[in-house]
């Protein structure tokens, strides 16, 4: 069950704001992604999200300090009870902040003058940013819903790494191309930003329901989704 674990502690559902400010960190997350890729792959200026973006990963920053000195206190005052809930928090919303730096390494990249507007693979690469913003909503909703099934969480985990393996036979099939560099290094360190936050997702999702020791981990511990 989502959150089962966090919830198992002696202070059962006293972690309800801390889950929320972590959706709201997730949705500014996938706001930065969104315009970060706009400026990659449409005409949209970067300079006129820029602002916009480092503004928002600034504010997921603010939040992930804020929250971690919540949970500080949290174990200050109730003890080691919810020591396991507490140590699961901290590494979800490290998770969502690396989201965050991931969207803005996006648009570093559009900063430096990579535009991908003119790619033979536009249209797969727009379809491809509409699947993983919508990977964001996935998993904000099952981060907020205590009634998820584990199933739910596997499926989600399951079409997530199918979405991140096809990023990485992208970047492996660039490694071998014979298009020119300048054309497949800009769109291999793309993928590999997407598989990053793909992977991260995923982790946020499997954190909020799994056991400490198997975090970062699938299939029993046996595949590392550390990324």
């Amino acid at each position: 069950m989502v959150l089962a674990f966090f919830r198992g502690g002696s202070s059962d559902g006293s972690f309800d704001a801390i889950v929320a400010r972590s959706i709201g960190m997730l949705s500014d997350a996938r706001h930065s992604f969104d315009l970060a890729t706009l400026a990659l792959l449409t005409e949209t200026d970067a300079e006129t999200v820029a602002n916009d973006i480092r503004e928002t990963d600034q504010r997921i920053n603010t939040a992930e300090q804020e929250l971690r000195s919540e949970l500080v206190v949290h174990v200050t005052v109730q003890g080691n009870a919810d020591i396991g809930s507490v140590l699961g928090f901290t590494l979800l919303i490290k998770k969502i902040e690396r989201i965050g730096d991931q969207a803005k390494n996006v648009l570093d990249l559009a900063e430096s003058g990579v535009s991908l507007v003119d790619s033979a693979d536009i249209d797969e690469l727009l379809l491809g940013r509409q699947i993983v913003s919508r990977l964001f909503v996935d998993a904000a909703e099952l981060l907020g819903d205590s009634d998820a099934s584990d199933s739910a969480v596997d499926e989600f985990a399951d079409r997530a790494l199918e979405i991140a393996a096809n990023h990485q036979q992208k970047i492996d099939g660039f490694m071998t191309s014979t298009q020119p560099g300048h054309e497949v290094v800009p769109l291999a360190i793309y993928y590999r930003y997407l598989r990053r936050i793909v992977m991260n997702l995923i982790g946020v999702v499997r954190t909020s329901g799994e056991p400490i020791p198997h975090v970062d981990y699938a299939a029993e511990g046996t595949v590392d989704l550390d990324d």
